[in-house]
């Protein structure tokens, strides 16, 4: 067997990524809690606690710079900072603006996706990205993130798999009530 070396370009990414829905945990708010804890919805195992990440994030973040890691791409999670429709929660935006500024003192450069799938369970109610409406909302979502990422965040990712949405919202148009 022959061994070779590839050699990355300067500036390669180095990274990790995660979802706020996967690894946080408690996220009640949010339309998938209330989903997996549906025994209609046949999810055999809620997220519950997750890995805690929620609370754990400086040691997770330590774990990616001990790798040596560059970037860290995380998720912000809408039904957080909004948990009530036109309620935006300071202390979440807080919180989330600390993990960028934990990141940045850990020498990885964060990358802060805004919407990984979840979505706040009164918007879920008003019809989800089917409602009227949805795309504004979103976007005051948006405008009222802007304090995570005004400062040390050079990429944002707006939405993490697009296609999604349209599935997501086309099973909701076809009347598929039981599509998680």
């Amino acid at each position: 067997m022959t061994h070779t070396t590839t050699r990355f370009p300067d500036g390669f990414l180095w990274g990790a990524s995660t979802a706020a829905h996967q690894i946080e945990g408690n996220n009640v708010n949010s339309d998938w809690w209330r989903k997996e804890h549906d025994p209609a919805a046949g999810i055999a195992e809620p997220s519950l606690d997750a890995c805690d990440s929620y609370h754990r994030w400086e040691q997770d973040m330590d774990l990616l710079a001990e790798l040596g890691f560059t970037d860290y791409r995380f998720s912000i999670e809408w039904a957080r900072i909004e948990p009530v429709r036109g309620t935006f929660s300071r202390a979440e935006i807080a919180h989330y603006r600390r993990m960028v500024e934990g990141a940045l003192a850990r020498g990885l450069r964060p990358m802060v996706t805004l919407h990984h799938f979840t979505v706040p369970q009164w918007f879920e109610d008003l019809g989800g990205w089917t409602a009227d409406g949805a795309v504004e909302l979103f976007a005051r979502y948006v405008e009222e993130c802007g304090p995570v990422v005004a400062d040390g965040v050079r990429h944002v990712c707006t939405i993490n798999e697009p296609n999604m949405i349209a599935v997501m919202a086309g099973a909701a148009k076809a009347g598929d009530q039981g599509f998680p």
